[in-house]
């Protein structure tokens, strides 16, 4: 059984959630390059489509901010991990993957526009480091193998991206990294108890183990004082015995 399989009881179903998984990112990386090209044909000024922070029209760059960017270098910095961990996210939590993707994706915005420094602030590398959080966290608060391994790959692959959340970084959105890591942690706490049906099966044993186990012994109300009392004597008679064979070192006549 492979620990990263999806539907391990049958390929057929393992592929079709495979293709299924790849949908929405390539729907949302194409519509960033879509909008691109519209920008690069118009001409018009991404900035008046960011998040201008405690603005009132600034608003609406909590939707439509992520999806303009400031040049093709800044499109392909993002479009490329934005795939993979949204096609991450979909294969492996399926049930919460929709669901904490827009949770992301709102609230990071919402965020920058309450806290951030008063600019535009454009492009998905929000999403994208609160898609990193989201993964890395599940592992540490789900503690299934399977979440573990896949937030241990999503770091080897992506720890460097975490220095973009240090503060006074020109020309860099670092409040929407550091906000968009905070709600992808507080988004994976939310749903830290959604397990997947995989990790439902192999946590099933220990949670059955835990239920099965009595708080106190089966037969307590069984007995009677009397018996309860008889043991008792009869614990201390054996202790006693066995000090008489091995008595205390204080208790010893010693001999030099």
């Amino acid at each position: 059984m492979s620990l990263l399989e999806s539907e391990s009881d049958s390929l057929e179903l393992t592929r079709r959630h495979f293709i299924e998984s790849l949908w929405l990112p390539l729907l949302a990386v194409g519509f960033l390059w879509l909008v691109h090209i519209w920008q690069t044909i118009d001409a018009f000024d991404p900035g008046l489509y960011g998040i201008m922070s405690r603005k009132i029209w600034g608003i609406r760059g909590i939707v439509t901010g992520p999806l303009v960017h400031g040049s093709w270098k800044h499109l392909i910095s993002n479009s490329v991990p934005l795939f993979v961990l949204t096609f991450l996210s979909l294969y492996f939590y399926r049930k919460v993957a929709m669901q904490a993707f827009w949770m992301i994706y709102f609230l990071t915005g919402a965020a920058v526009w309450l806290f951030a420094r008063p600019v535009s602030h454009i492009g998905a590398s929000g999403v994208v480091y609160g898609l990193v959080a989201f993964i890395f966290w599940n592992g540490i608060f789900r503690r299934s193998l399977r979440s573990i391994i896949l937030a241990a790959i999503v770091m080897l692959l992506y720890s460097g991206m975490f220095m973009g959340v240090l503060p006074d970084q020109e020309g860099i959105s670092w409040e929407s990294h550091l906000l968009g890591s905070l709600v992808g942690i507080f988004v994976s706490y939310i749903f830290k108890a959604e397990l997947e049906e995989e990790e439902e099966e192999r946590d099933k044993p220990d949670r059955e183990l835990e239920l099965k186990k009595p708080f106190l012994p089966v037969d307590i109300f069984e007995k009677t004082k009397l018996q309860r009392q008889l043991e008792l004597e009869e614990e201390i008679r054996r202790q006693n015995e066995e000090n008489s064979y091995f008595p205390p070192f204080w208790n010893q006549n010693k001999t030099w």
